[in-house]
């Protein structure tokens, strides 16, 4: 049982075997705010037994850090046991919840049964609850006695990330835009090319001494962060030298060297070869 350990003032996270996904809390007078809701119902009911060990406080907010599923499907059971708090998501995230969660359900059911394992079947039977509170750029929730930044950087690990920030805790939320617990996921809606820019301004809002909760592992620092951006920019450049010079999207994995396993990085490579300018890409290689 993992439970809730604390990170700052106020501020406590709790890392899940599931997924290593980290749910985060923020309290304030006026009750608590939860950051990501775990990946189905059955799992969010586990995160508010360990929360209501942590307090009997109410939650009055919830947050999604972005749109995919270990993130938001905890979302209903949150609406149920809490009299229906508001969440609050980045317009991009509100908007791809209902669709990424309706081809991830479609998947499953195409499997097999005895393919199934118990988290899918878990998923299969949790109801979609997309964020009913959008934002574009920046957004606070007021819980009384202090203010909750959110912040969309930009585009990178999806197209609707924001970070959580606690200036008074001096605690950062980093959802999946920085990751501990193994390298950087780039899925079929990342952005390699603008994840190192959206890292700039996360390292921006990131002090000396702030506490960085990853989407997934262990609270790290901004060291840790700024090599994550040091790495991300390899990529983000290691596909614009490789487009820039002809070399066929087949033959780019193999035709650098890349900060992680190529087999890692497929999608970042497709993705990013699709991202470019016309411009900036040269015919094919004979």
């Amino acid at each position: 049982m993992p439970g809730f350990t604390d990170v700052g003032d106020r501020v406590w996270v709790a890392r899940y075997e599931w997924c290593d996904v980290n749910v985060c809390v923020v309290e304030g007078d006026a009750g608590l705010l939860v950051v990501d809701t775990h990946g189905s119902s059955h799992a969010a009911r586990e995160v508010v037994a360990d929360l209501r060990r942590l307090s009997l406080r109410p939650v009055v907010a919830v947050v999604n850090t972005h749109a995919h599923f270990d993130h938001v499907l905890g979302n209903a059971v949150f609406r149920e046991e809490y009299a229906d708090p508001p969440v609050t998501a980045h317009e991009a995230a509100a908007a791809a919840t209902a669709t990424q969660l309706e081809e991830l359900t479609a998947e499953l059911r195409a499997m097999p049964p005895e393919r199934r394992g118990a988290h899918d079947e878990e998923i299969l039977q949790t109801p979609v609850v997309a964020a009913d509170r959008t934002f574009s750029s920046v957004t606070v929730i007021d819980l009384g006695d202090r203010s909750v930044e959110l912040v969309h950087p930009g585009r990178g690990h999806t197209d609707g990330d924001l970070v959580v920030r606690l200036e008074d805790a001096d605690v950062l939320l980093a959802g999946d835009l920085v990751e501990e617990s193994g390298p950087p996921a780039y899925g079929a809606d990342c952005w390699p090319l603008e994840w190192p820019t959206s890292l700039d301004l996360v390292l921006q809002l990131v002090g000396p001494h702030t506490v960085v909760v990853p989407g997934h592992g262990a609270p790290v620092d901004r060291e840790y962060v700024q090599e994550q951006r040091s790495s991300v920019g390899v990529v983000a450049e290691t596909v614009r030298d490789l487009a820039s010079r002809g070399v066929p999207l087949d033959g780019a994995l193999g035709g650098a060297d890349w900060p992680w396993a190529p087999e890692l990085l497929g999608e970042a490579v497709r993705r990013g070869y699709e991202q470019l300018p016309r411009s900036a890409k040269r015919l094919p290689l004979i």
